[in-house]
C-alpha cells in the first residue's frame, strides 16, 4: 500500500512469549540464514540460545510478509554499528529486541528511524547502575518514588533510552545519561537542548512481566501504531 509523505507512518509491533520446547526451536531454524545458523549453534546456555532463534525466526517472518519474500531467503546485513538492515529495501525500518522469554518487533515503513527494547520488570539494578544511565533530574525522580514504584520506573527509563540509541543505530556508545526523559500526561518525552517534535517515544503494554519502549522518529507526525500478540502458526511460511 502507497503511504502518502504527509501520513503519519504506520508501526506495527509483535510481542511473542515463544516456546521454550527444544523441538520448536528446531522449527524456527529452518527460517534462518545459514550464517544465523551457525551463530545459533555458538550460544553456550540455552536459554541465549532460543531467544536469537526466537528472535530471528519472528524477524524473518514479519519481514517476509511486508516483502512477499521467503523467510530464509531474505538477506539481512549489519551496518558498522551492528544494526540490521534489510538488502534491496532501505524504505522498511525494523528493530528486534529480546528480553528472558518475550521477543519484540517494530516495523515501520515510512519512519526515519525505529527502536523496540524490552526488558523484564523484575529486573534488579544497583544504584551504581542507575547512577551510569540515568540524569541527575532523573535520580532525583527516581528518589522521589515510593520503593514499590522505583524498580519498574528505572526499566522503564532504561528500556526507553536503549530503544532511542537503537533507533539511531549508536548503542550504547553514546552515553545514556545524555537521554533523558520526563512525562506529561502519562506519556514519556524527551527533554534537555532543544526538544526534537520529530521524536515520538512509548511504552508499550506487553501482556506479560515485561517492560516494552518504543522509539520513532517520523517527519510525518504522530506514528499510529498498532499491537499483537504473535502466534507462532498465526502467519503460514511462503
Amino acid at each position: 500500500m502507497h503511504q502518502s509523505e504527509n501520513q503519519p507512518a504506520g508501526i506495527e509491533i509483535a510481542l511473542w512469549q515463544y516456546s521454550r520446547n527444544e523441538g520448536d526451536w528446531n522449527r524456527w531454524m529452518q527460517s534462518l540464514s545459514p550464517d544465523e545458523r551457525e551463530r545459533a549453534a555458538t550460544y553456550r546456555f540455552e536459554r541465549d540460545r532460543a531467544s536469537f532463534i526466537a528472535g530471528r525466526h519472528l524477524l524473518r517472518r514479519l519481514l517476509s510478509v511486508h516483502t512477499g519474500t521467503s523467510p530464509s531467503k531474505l538477506v539481512l546485513s549489519a551496518d558498522k554499528h551492528d544494526k540490521l538492515r534489510l538488502e534491496g529495501d532501505d524504505r522498511l525500518q525494523f528493530s528486534l529486541a529480546n528480553a528472558d522469554g518475550l521477543v519484540a518487533v517494530a516495523t515501520a515503513p515510512g519512519c526515519d528511524h525505529l527502536g523496540i527494547d524490552c526488558e523484564r520488570a523484575d529486573t534488579e539494578i544497583e544504584e551504581a547502575a542507575v547512577d551510569s544511565y540515568c540524569s541527575a533530574d532523573e535520580q532525583r525522580w527516581l528518589a522521589e518514588l515510593p520503593a514499590r514504584e522505583r524498580t519498574r520506573a528505572a526499566i522503564a527509563l532504561w528500556t526507553l533510552k536503549e530503544s532511542h540509541l537503537k533507533a539511531l543505530g549508536v548503542g550504547l556508545r553514546e552515553d545514556p545519561r545524555n537521554v533523558a526523559f520526563s512525562w506529561k500526561d502519562g506519556t514519556p518525552f524527551m527533554v534537555g537542548g532543544e526538544r526534537d517534535r520529530r521524536w515520538h517515544h512509548r511504552l508499550v503494554e506487553s501482556g506479560s512481566q515485561h517492560v516494552v519502549a518504543l522509539a520513532a522518529c517520523s517527519q510525518s507526525g504522530l506514528p499510529g501504531i498498532s499491537t499483537r500478540l504473535f502466534q507462532d502458526d498465526s502467519m503460514p511460511s511462503k
